[in-house]
């Protein structure tokens, strides 16, 4: 079945489909990963994409249960150069194509992906449309013309309810914008508990969850969309050790004063490198954004630039000056990507302990409250 990709500067793509029978807009984006297709598929942060991928092989190892990084897939489209229906792997469970068909996503490949993928580069994202209609370039121009990006990214991607992950260790809000399985594991590998909540909660919600520790998620969309959220960091700054990633950092940026834009093209992929510039190493990062604090906007805001971007000088990482609280734009929890920057989850705890240590006047009960505890489903996002 053919299948066309429809650009609003009028480029268009045409090929075979595979996935949904189905039409879809969103912003189309690329990721230059290698491997990690499903981990990207199933990222919340791509929701609304129409997403490319660069590298020319794609659905050869297949899909494996334990990859996956949201149970719901919400990325819009997929666009490869060559999809491979048969996987060869022995962890494979299924194929990409009966991943993409029971998720309602179409896919189109055998398009000159590095021709798109240089139009975007130039032009910047742009709108699309996927379909596998046959409706008229004129009629599809059109209706893509007046449909607009969405900005409910994240009310679409967070969890609807508390899930409690049991631990014997410190206890984390992990604040849930469109969170990655990626960060769950990482803390609760570390004996964590972990308690996740919607975006919307409320400052003083979450102080009822008597946490150690404020974990701000990934996820997708403009930092500007959310800005409840940017008003209760706000509210909770310099009360709780924060760890913001990726839209966290954002957010955790606009809740100090600084402002965020849109990137041309922004940064996608497992092979991003990033200097610290404490230690002046250079790591290997898994990323997926496109905004962007802007450096002169920090001025007096009480932040510290930690990280910055060896590609194009964009800000990768922020300190608070005065209170416990950090963030970084790449991902340290990866998947797919490289797992250089996992420490900065230790550096989290050991940040939770010394801030325990200086105020051991603030009350933390052992345990939640038996009528606040019926209100937390055990039930995985």
């Amino acid at each position: 079945m053919q299948a066309r990709l429809l650009l609003e500067d009028g480029t268009l793509f045409t090929g075979r489909s595979f996935g949904a029978d189905s039409e879809k807009f969103g912003e189309v984006v690329f990721n230059t990963g290698i491997t990690g297709y499903q981990e990207v598929l199933s990222d919340p942060s791509y929701c609304g994409q129409i997403v490319t991928m660069t590298y020319p092989l794609i659905g050869n190892y297949g899909i494996a249960r334990d990859d996956f990084e949201c149970i719901t897939p919400a990325v819009h489209g997929f666009v490869v150069r060559r999809h491979e229906p048969i996987p060869s792997n022995w962890r494979a469970e299924y194929s990409l194509e009966a991943l993409l068909k029971e998720s309602g996503i179409p896919g189109i490949s055998d398009i000159d992906t590095r021709m798109l993928t240089r139009k975007i580069r130039h032009h910047g994202t742009m709108k699309g449309v996927l379909t596998t209609s046959n409706a008229p370039v004129e009629e599809l121009m059109e209706r893509l013309g007046v449909t607009q990006i969405m900005t409910d990214q994240v009310p679409r991607t967070s969890t609807k309810s508390y899930i409690n992950v049991p631990g014997n260790r410190e206890r984390i809000v992990l604040i849930d914008y469109g969170a990655k399985s990626g960060i769950l594991r990482e803390l609760t590998k570390r004996g964590c508990e972990v308690m996740v909540v919607p975006h919307d909660t409320s400052a003083e919600q979450i102080r009822r969850l008597n946490p150690d520790g404020i974990q701000l998620s990934n996820g997708p969309g403009d930092p500007k969309d959310v800005q409840h959220a940017v008003k209760v960091i706000a509210e909770l700054l310099g009360e709780f050790p924060i760890f913001g990633i990726c839209l966290g950092h954002q957010l955790f940026a606009l809740a100090c004063g600084a402002d965020t834009t849109k990137l041309k093209f922004g940064h996608r992929g497992g092979n991003h490198p990033v200097k610290d510039l404490k230690t002046n190493r250079c790591y290997i990062t898994s990323q997926n954004h496109g905004y962007t604090v802007l450096e002169e906007s920090i001025v007096g805001t009480g932040l510290e630039i930690t990280h910055i971007n060896n590609n194009d000088r964009t800000i990768e990482g922020l300190r608070h000056a005065a209170y416990p609280a950090f963030s970084v734009q790449y991902h340290p929890e990866a998947a797919p990507g490289p797992f250089d920057s996992s420490y900065l989850f230790d550096e989290f705890l050991d940040m939770i302990r010394e801030h325990k240590r200086n105020n051991p006047q603030m009350p933390r009960q052992a345990r939640l409250s038996e009528s606040l505890r019926g209100e937390l489903s055990y039930a995985q996002k």
